[in-house]
């Protein structure tokens, strides 16, 4: 997602940057061109900008009564220009167009809003009732998606290594995952804490995709952005997976000219560099493979207990916008505890799948004890 508030947020795609860096560098010169443009579309965004994420303004929920809970959509041809938002194209209640890429942005808003509703009792992505809107056929061969704080905005792809961006529905989850995040932790976008801000936006957007499937976690597929990758990307001998995978991570792609996907599994190989915010895109495979670790553990449906402690997590007023993996596993694991008890399965699993990733949980003396007899949520709420 590209998000921009005043004064302090970065921009965040979809792609991470290292794609369009090494498309840039290894690729034709055309293809060069297209991602440099891509580059130059996402600063000016960030630099233009400034009156998105109201969720992250701090006084929103004071100002804006929150709105009846019922999905608002529109979605918006950009006619391959960068003005937003551009001709209304299909409202809420409006039939299929012929146009793919205006039916999955309608359908993919639709499914996120459904999802967080459904499971989670949450009033669209901010709580408060926020309408989802979308604009597809965003610049000219534009290769991103992003959430601007008021909107989606979908590019098309370059049509030779990426498809339309409207294809993937964990990648729309994904990006107005960072809405809810916005609205609740706030987390810094850098380092260790900008990394749990993408690992909680691709954790959702699996379990979005997982939830409209109506999947178990034992058959989802645990990979985020299928299908945005043409069939010429290549990942080990054959054909790209996706961009990341939360059950294998660093293994999504494998491409001479888009390089190969960096993501790290445990906190051995933890990826220490300036670039992109301090590695977000790349760090965040680890508490990727911790949730899908706690995810298989504790079985069934993912997003109705393991999905359950993550998503309480995010709303614990305890966690601070600058905390590390450690703290956040801290909190999963309390978590777990008064959802489903201090000795239940369910917090087992989250230590362990925290164990397992390299992530040394600190002491747990400050937890309260909830016996698993009065856990407030059960496995199917």
């Amino acid at each position: 997602m590209c998000h921009h508030a005043p004064h302090r947020h970065p921009i965040l795609c979809i792609l991470p940057p290292q794609i369009l860096r090494e498309l840039a560098r290894n690729g034709t010169a055309a293809e060069r061109d297209i991602a440099l443009a891509t580059l130059a579309t996402d600063q000016t965004a960030r630099m233009t900008r400034v009156t998105c994420e109201l969720q992250e303004s701090g006084a929103h929920h004071a100002l804006m009564p929150a709105g009846p809970a019922r999905k608002q959509r529109t979605v918006y041809d950009g006619g391959a220009r960068e003005a937003l938002p551009g001709r209304v194209v299909r409202n809420e209640g409006d039939k299929a167009t012929r146009d793919a890429a205006v039916n999955e942005a309608y359908d993919g808003l639709g499914a996120t809003w459904n999802f967080y509703f459904t499971a989670y009792q949450r009033n669209s992505i901010d709580d408060r009732g926020v309408r989802l809107d979308a604009t597809v056929h965003y610049g000219k061969r534009y290769d991103n998606a992003f959430w601007n704080g008021q909107q989606m905005i979908f590019g098309d792809g370059d049509g030779k290594y990426f498809n339309r961006f409207t294809a993937a529905l964990d990648v729309i989850g994904h990006e107005l995952t960072h809405g809810v995040t916005g609205s609740e932790a706030r987390l810094a976008y850098l380092g260790q804490p900008g990394a749990l801000n993408e690992s909680i936006s691709d954790i959702f957007g699996s379990l979005i995709k997982q939830f409209t499937l109506d999947q178990t976690a034992d058959r989802a597929d645990w990979l985020i952005g299928v299908g945005l990758f043409s069939s010429r990307v290549k990942a080990n001998g054959g054909r790209a997976a996706a961009l990341r995978s939360l059950k294998s991570p660093g293994t999504g792609y494998n491409d001479p000219v888009l390089g190969k996907d960096p993501q790290p599994a445990h906190m051995a190989d933890f990826v220490h560099t300036s670039r992109d915010n301090g590695g977000v895109h790349i760090n965040s495979g680890i508490p990727n493979r911790a949730f899908y670790l706690a995810a298989m553990a504790i079985g069934g449906k993912a997003w109705e207990r393991a999905g359950r402690i993550w998503y309480e997590t995010i709303r614990d007023r305890q966690l601070k916008p600058t905390a590390q993996f450690a703290d956040f596993a801290l909190r999963t694991a309390m978590a777990a505890g008064r959802l489903y008890g201090s000795a239940s399965d369910e917090r087992t699993a989250v230590l362990a799948a925290w164990r397992q990733v390299g992530v040394t949980v600190p002491s747990l003396q400050a937890e309260p004890h909830v016996p698993a007899s009065v856990a407030t949520v059960g496995a199917a709420d």
